[in-house]
Order: C-alpha cells, then sequence, then structure tokens
C-alpha cells in the first residue's frame, strides 16, 4: 500500500505541473500534504512535517544558493566569464577548439545555473563559429555538454547540493568523485558526439537580444577572473584531501574543514570576488551591493523549490513510508545507484526539471542508504545523472537550445536530447565504476 501511494503522489506531481501547469513548488506542497493524510498523517502532524522539511532543506542550502548566485553574477557582470573563455581559446588554438569550449564551459559553469551560464556563453560560441568557419555545432555542444554535468553532478548547484544535503553525503567528496566522473561524460556527449552531427545544420538565431559583450579594458586580467571562478572547488577539495591525510586533532585540519565547509567556502570566495572583480576595478560598493541583492532574488523560486522537494522528503520519513521502503530494498537484487538514477530518469522524463527530478527522487530513495550501506556520495552522483535523463519538448532548457541554434524539434531531439542523454548514462556507468572500484 505505502508503494501504491508514492505512485499514486508521483502521478499527482506530474498531472499537477504537466496538465494544470501547476508551480512546481505548489505542486510539491500540495502532493507531500496529500500524501501525509493519505499515509493516515492527522492533519497538524502532516502540516509539521512539511514545515520542518522545508526548514530542515533550505536551513543547510540556502547559504550556498545565496552566495553561489552572488559569485555567479560577479563573474558575469564583471566581464571574468568573458575573460576566461577567451583567453582559454587562444591559448588552445582552433586545432583544439573544442576542448577550450569544454574548458570555458566548466569552468564558468561551476558557480553559474546552468541557463545563465548557457545564455552568457552562447553569443561566443556564435563568434567562434563565424570566425573559424567552423560548424555550429561543433563549436557548441561540447561547451553545452560541460554546462549540464557541472549542473547535475557536482556542488554547489542547488540539485547536487540539495540532493547531497538529503542524503547526508560529504559535499567536498561528493565534489571530488563528480569531477571524475565528469571527465568522460563531458568527452563523449561532446567532442566524441559532435562526429555524428556532420547532416545538421545549425544557425545564429535572428532578432534575439544578445548579452553585453565587454572589451578588452573593461574586462580583469585571466589569472584573477580564473582563481576567482575556481577558488570555492579549491577550498572544498583542500579540506576532503586534509580529512583524508590529517589526524583528526590536526589544528590545519580543522580551520581546513572550516574554510573548505561549501557555505564558508563560497562566502569566502563572494568576498574575493567583490575585491578582485569589483573594487579593485574602480567599482562601487554601492553597486556591488545592488547587483549581489538582484542576483539572490533571481533564484528565490529555485529555493522554494527545493524546500518543497524537502517537504516531500519529510512526510515519507515522518509517515513511516521510509521504514517500509527499508524493509523493501533490505534484501534487494538491483543496486541502489541504478534504483536512485532510474527513478530520477523517469521523473525527468516526465517533469522536465532536473532540480525537481532530483530532490523528489532524494526524497524516495533516501531510505535505501541505511539498508544497503551505499555510498552517500555516489548516490548523489547517481540521482543526479538520472536527472539529466532525455531533456525534451517540457523542459526550458530544450526550447533555450532549439531557439538560440535555429533547429527544429526533430533535429534538437536528435543533438541536445541526445547529448544529455549522453551525459546521464555515461554518469551512471562512471558511477558504477567509482562503486566497483571504491567500495
Amino acid at each position: 500500500m505505502p508503494l501504491l501511494l508514492i505512485a499514486l503522489a508521483v502521478l499527482a506531481l506530474l498531472v499537477l505541473m504537466i496538465v494544470f501547469r501547476l508551480n512546481a513548488f505548489l505542486a510539491l506542497i500540495l502532493v507531500a500534504l496529500g500524501l501525509g493524510i493519505a499515509e493516515g498523517m492527522p492533519v497538524k502532524d502532516a502540516i509539521t512535517s512539511v514545515q520542518n522539511g522545508i526548514g530542515s532543506t533550505l536551513g543547510s542550502i540556502a547559504l550556498i544558493i545565496g552566495f553561489g548566485s552572488m559569485l555567479g553574477s560577479l563573474i558575469s557582470d564583471s566581464g571574468a566569464a568573458q575573460r576566461i573563455s577567451l583567453s582559454l581559446i587562444k591559448k588552445f588554438g582552433i586545432r583544439h577548439i573544442q576542448w577550450a569550449m569544454i574548458l570555458t564551459g566548466f569552468v564558468v559553469g561551476l558557480p553559474m545555473f546552468y541557463n545563465a551560464g548557457f545564455i552568457l556563453l552562447i553569443p561566443l560560441v556564435f563568434s567562434i563559429a563565424a570566425s573559424t568557419g567552423l560548424p555550429l555545432l561543433f563549436v557548441g555542444i561540447p561547451m553545452a555538454a560541460a554546462l549540464s554535468v557541472t549542473h547535475g553532478y557536482l556542488p554547489p548547484h542547488p540539485g547536487p547540493t540539495s540532493i547531497a544535503v538529503i542524503y547526508k553525503a560529504d559535499i567536498g567528496l561528493t565534489l571530488i568523485y563528480g569531477l571524475i566522473v565528469a571527465v568522460p561524460a563531458i568527452i563523449i556527449a561532446g567532442p566524441i558526439f559532435t562526429r555524428f552531427l556532420g547532416r545538421f545544420k545549425a544557425s545564429p538565431p535572428v532578432g534575439l537580444a544578445a548579452p553585453r559583450v565587454f572589451t578588452d579594458e573593461e574586462m580583469p586580467g585571466y589569472g584573477t577572473s580564473f582563481f576567482t571562478a575556481i577558488f570555492p572547488v579549491l577550498l572544498m577539495a583542500l579540506a576532503t584531501l586534509a580529512n583524508a591525510i590529517l589526524p583528526e586533532a590536526s589544528v590545519l585540519r580543522q580551520s581546513l574543514d572550516f574554510v573548505g565547509d561549501p557555505a564558508i567556502a563560497l562566502l569566502l570566495s563572494v568576498f574575493l570576488a567583490i575585491y578582485t572583480l569589483g573594487l579593485r576595478r574602480g567599482r562601487k560598493m554601492d553597486d556591488i551591493m545592488a547587483l549581489l541583492s538582484g542576483s539572490v532574488s533571481s533564484v528565490a523560486m529555485i529555493m522554494l523549490i527545493i524546500g518543497g522537494g524537502g517537504a516531500l522528503k519529510q512526510v515519507l520519513v515522518d509517515s513511516g513510508v521510509g521504514d517500509y521502503i527499508t524493509a523493501l530494498v533490505r534484501d534487494m537484487s538491483l543496486s541502489p545507484l541504478v534504483l536512485a538514477w532510474s527513478v530520477a530518469a523517469i521523473l525527468r522524463v516526465c517533469l522536465g526539471s532536473a532540480t525537481v527530478a532530483a530532490i523528489t527522487t532524494a526524497g524516495i530513495t533516501l531510505p535505501v542508504i541505511a539498508a544497503t550501506g551505499v555510498s552517500p556520495e555516489l548516490m548523489v552522483l547517481a540521482t543526479g545523472a538520472g536527472s539529466l535523463m532525455f531533456s525534451h519538448v517540457n523542459d526550458p532548457g530544450f526550447w533555450m537550445f532549439k531557439e538560440y541554434f535555429s533547429l527544429s524539434i526533430p533535429d534538437t531531439i536528435a543533438t541536445w536530447s541526445i547529448m544529455e542523454t549522453l551525459v546521464s548514462v555515461i554518469g551512471l556507468l562512471g558511477v558504477l565504476g567509482l562503486n566497483a572500484f571504491l567500495f
């Protein structure tokens, strides 16, 4: 019976979002309340469970999303992202332009949301394709693959970070494992996949406004831009490395643990960016603060959607469904990593939103970790990979790619949707490989 109720809850979520076009946050709250009541929880308890789920989830992740949004805005608005892109392309040259686009998408994508990174980099893709005579998809697909992988696999993005919080995974270790899995996924979905796209003809859109293009004098230096962008990743990686090699009582380890906490790492990075990309370049503090305020307001709905996923998770736990799932999967022969990936992939195909698919899956599969002893960090990556599966017409990213590359719907499916599928499947294979090698 509990599994039937979960299936009906997921079906209700699909109907509310797809048929009635209801906002994802409202749909998640309604489904969470309905599931709690259907499971026999008193109405007051169901409401309390929803409130606790939102509070506990956002309490852990709100700072990360907020600081990450601020850092991304500073990198974008200062011209640092454009400097990183142009410098990498110059260093790699035309012959290895795809690798330059991969690194550009990866570095810019780490601190920025996918849509923001895509819109920021797409004029660069058009410019490179026009100046070199290379096919547009040959240049654009590797960049899009790198952005997609950072969005789905790697903290501090909302999806991976929120499911890491739900699974109680070590975010620094998740980042390191994610980087290992990301490399083959990007290479296969990027440079290798583009070899089969010769028959597809893409072109720049007509009439769409392009983001601002900075002059050389307006942009900060490459070293400053690159260091500021990857600074939070360096801090988190150092903390994870210290935990692996230094004794627990070590002062250095404790210090690196503090600065390597994702929220603290991003906070320090924001202050670094305020100086390196703002004050040092002559910008007024009032203007910088106005930019940061606008960046946070732009992610308010993302925070609410993640909170709604936390509410659904908490109802599943408090209603006793979690215990039922634990008993059910304890002797299950199916790999919990495959299970998490499959649930996320199904929800992604049905719902369109990678973030909603990921956090809904985390709530459903959370008991599997305790029942099987699987690595929570690998569960994060499996869930994140599944949440990227086969983007199609219900995903805003599908339409963004279609319009900016002026493709038909069938051609967008044959290029963008297949690229996303490759990223998802290769991600699962990478996670299974890591699990076999490390555990």
